[in-house]
């Protein structure tokens, strides 16, 4: 990154320039402690900050009714910068420039500590000097009485970023006035930031619900937090500061939802509004304190061509499985947690013609459908007094109620399996699931295992014989111990010899991606064929 500077402006006073240090933060506002000092109207003590990091420079809003202008257009955040835009808040007006000198200030990083093989969840998340538990208890009564005092009559109605707003200018008040002391080695600004967080927010995971490489959290007790990033597993050096602040998160997390989590209720299996999956359990159950499990979906889509990309499947298998969706095969999606099994499902989805009425069924909403005919349909838990639950089986049977196309089904876990196995055979071919298991043989055991589930008393000749008629492909995938996600067989149901499900292995991945050579059962052995799946 090339080095580059701010041009600042405020008022009548004569223009400033300060050169952006890669690694190193600006606070801007009205205290005496900020980098960018500016005053008037709206103007929080700690209004904004500016970081530079590798990306480049990034400018953010913490507190304070005014926003930023960012190239005329007001923003809460905005970066990476470049030379030649502008920014203003207030009467402050500021210009990216590049520097004089093309040499990049960095400040000095502490060498990383080697990860061996028998400590592999290392640190890697850093985190400035911890602050003590009984401060941030302080910090938290300070701010609690004096919102009560004095904001008591608008309290209720304030939203949850006026509510941070709020309880971070109240910090930065005990602060200034002396009425709370910070040791040398905290910086005022973290401590802030990591107090308002426990207070009114999700603690330290905040950051964490930010970072777009973090595909799932996990909270062991408040003082081990683990993510994973790229299909592995790390240990943060984030924590919370107590068990309290860590139930006082969860609350916040399952109130708004409709949930309570306490020792009436101590298992929450809830969805937050931007789709991450919420599973939180608390003693007596959790024999090592309250455990917090956050499995975050990102917006993009991905389709085959991006699986490709990632490594997942070759273009032969992709073209295969595009031609499985387009002639309407059913298919099962099968692997272990974390293989990717929804990330394949959505992908399969994308092939789906935008004439096609679909209609997907899910415990908690995963999917994410591009088409325009789609109805989404969620399963719903038992409320507080233990009623008023739907089943994923009800809702697969009312889908046949609704003329769809095709039914995808989320995931398979239980009597379901039957009603899905049921549509499959009676006209709503293209139809895809996914179930947990290691090898197609074990998804199909799984399904009859499933299927008896349904309290129907079948014997398993009968069973075997619906899920041979149903299932056209099992698409298997497996995580490999680098994090890498790849399907490693396609395979066809080719229906029954005996009391045995015959299945024929087409694509395999041994060391690299391989066809086995034998043909589907559904396309017919032409030239064009052989040559490649058409």
């Amino acid at each position: 990154m090339s080095e580059l500077e701010l041009v600042h402006r405020f008022g009548d006073y004569s223009p400033t320039t300060l050169p952006l240090h890669r690694g190193a933060r600006y606070a801007i506002g009205s205290s005496r402690r900020c980098d960018l000092r500016i005053s008037g109207s709206g103007i929080a003590r700690r209004h904004a900050e500016l970081r530079v990091d590798e990306y480049g420079v990034h400018i953010r809003l913490l507190a304070g009714r005014k926003e930023i202008v960012f190239n005329g257009e007001p923003v809460r955040q905005a970066g990476p910068l470049a030379a030649g835009d502008t920014l203003s808040l207030g009467d402050a007006n500021w210009q990216i420039r590049q520097a004089a000198s093309d040499t990049v200030c960095e400040v000095a990083e502490p060498t990383p500590t080697p990860i061996t093989a028998a400590s592999p969840q290392a640190p890697v998340t850093p985190v400035a000097p911890r602050i003590s538990p009984d401060l941030v208890r302080r910090f938290q009564e300070g701010i609690s009485q004096r919102l009560d005092l004095y904001r008591r009559d608008i309290l209720q109605t304030l939203s949850a970023q006026r509510l941070r707003e709020e309880a971070a200018a109240t910090a930065w008040q005990l602060i200034e006035e002396g009425e709370l002391t910070l040791p040398a080695e905290v910086d005022a600004e973290t401590a802030v930031a990591a107090v308002v967080a426990e207070t009114v927010g999700l603690g330290p995971i905040e950051s964490l619900m930010e970072d777009p490489a973090v595909s799932e959290i996990m909270v062991n007790g408040h003082e081990r937090i683990y993510v994973e990033r790229g299909g592995r597993l790390e240990r943060t050096a984030l924590e919370f500061s107590s068990a309290a602040s860590l139930d006082s998160v969860l609350d916040r997390i399952v109130s708004p939802l409709g949930r309570r989590l306490d020792e009436g209720s101590p298992l929450v299996d809830a969805r937050l509004p931007d789709g991450s999956r919420v599973n939180a359990i608390i003693p007596p159950l959790a024999l090592n304190g309250a455990t917090l499990t956050i499995r975050r979906f990102g917006d993009e889509r991905i389709g085959l061509d991006d699986l490709i990309r990632f490594g997942g499947l070759d273009r032969e298998m992709a073209d295969f499985l595009r031609l499985c969706v387009h002639r309407r095969r059913n298919i099962l999606i099968a692997g272990g947690t974390g293989t990717g099994k929804t990330t394949v499902l959505n992908a399969l989805s994308e092939e789906i013609d935008e004439s096609e009425r679909i209609v997907t069924i899910e415990d908690s909403a995963e999917l994410r459908l591009q088409q325009d005919h789609v109805v989404a349909l969620e399963s719903r838990p038992p409320n507080i007094e233990g009623s008023g639950a739907i089943p994923i089986r009800d809702l697969v049977r009312n889908a046949l109620r609704m003329r769809p196309d095709r039914i995808l089904v989320g995931e398979c876990r239980g009597g379901e399996a039957l009603d899905m196995l049921q549509a499959m055979n009676t006209g709503h071919d293209g139809s895809l699931t996914t179930a947990h298991a290691n090898t197609p043989r074990d998804a199909l055991a799984r399904l009859e295992v499933m299927t008896l589930m349904a309290g129907m008393d079948l014997p398993a000749r009968a069973i075997r014989d619906q899920i041979a008629a149903a299932i056209d492909i099992v698409v298997q995938l497996t995580r490999f111990g680098d994090g890498a996600r790849r399907i490693t067989a396609i395979t066809e149901v080719a229906g029954m010899e005996g009391d045995r499900i015959l299945l024929t292995e087409l694509f395999r991945y041994d060391d690299g991606f391989h066809a086995t050579g034998q043909m589907p059962a559904f396309i017919e052995p032409t030239p064009a064929s052989v040559s490649g799946f058409t």
